[in-house]
């Protein structure tokens, strides 16, 4: 029995990261709907969620019922992007992207995660200086048969700047204006990929450990959980375990 109750925690809590990630993906395709129309072929940052959202198995219906709304065909709801900035446990920069209807509750909810695990909301800009702005578009490695060497030389002639190869992804670097470009071009030549967007990149990475790197890993969790959290950017690295 205790067994059981372990899997069934552990499966509620998969189902629940799944349902936040439905929730995030719904908001940010209407927004782009909103702002850039309803048909994807002509709205590139539209398709782009779209494709996030169908590789995490978001249901059509939630993809056409976000559409719909953004269009008139519902509930009409002006969510605004806001970015936060602060620091984490070890002095760690961390950028907060949100989309909320209601920036006052948001800013208290960041704040008070950022609080309760060690770490302090800044102004505005106190650590972007830490980050560059990328086109980030990530390959599973597990599920792919490419080389480090092929996948370079053909992301440099779409017009990446540089490729990151880790354990088990291939991520592309773009400047954020080359970012449609660079995807639409390996599309072509039959790449697919496991995600796909623009970030907020550390340009140095800050290793912690013990208490703070557990303060860091739950503070991720709050902000996770969160539904006006689209996305979380941070600068430290932490051993396997």
């Amino acid at each position: 029995m205790p067994k059981f109750k372990n899997f069934a925690a552990k499966k509620g809590k998969l189902d629940q990261a799944k349902n936040n990630m439905f929730v995030k993906l719904a908001r940010e395709i209407y927004m782009e709907a909103k702002k850039g129309g309803p048909n994807p072929e002509g709205n590139f940052k539209l398709k782009t969620a779209i494709t996030n959202a169908r590789q995490i198995n978001m249901p059509n219906d939630n993809i056409e019922r976000a559409i719909k709304k953004a269009t008139g065909g519902g509930e009409n709801i002006d969510y605004e992007e806001i970015i936060y900035e602060g620091y984490g446990p070890g002095g760690v920069a961390i950028m907060v992207k949100c989309l909320t209807e209601n920036r006052n509750r948001t800013a208290a909810d960041i704040r008070s995660i950022f609080n309760k695990r060690g770490g302090n909301m800044g102004e505005s800009g106190c650590v972007s200086y830490m980050f560059d702005q990328k086109g980030v578009l990530t390959i599973d490695r597990e599920d792919s048969e490419l080389e480090e060497d092929a996948v370079m030389m053909e992301a440099l002639e779409a017009g990446a700047e540089d490729l990151i190869v880790n354990a088990d992804s291939f991520e592309i670097l773009t400047h954020p204006h080359e970012f449609e470009n660079v995807k639409t071009a390996l599309e072509g030549n039959g790449y697919t990929f496991d995600s796909a967007s623009i970030r907020w990149v550390p340009q140095n990475y800050v290793k912690v450990e013990g208490d703070n790197a557990d303060k860091l890993t739950k503070m991720m969790e709050l902000f996770d959980d969160n539904d006006d959290v689209q996305d979380v950017y941070a600068n430290f690295e932490t051993d396997e375990e």
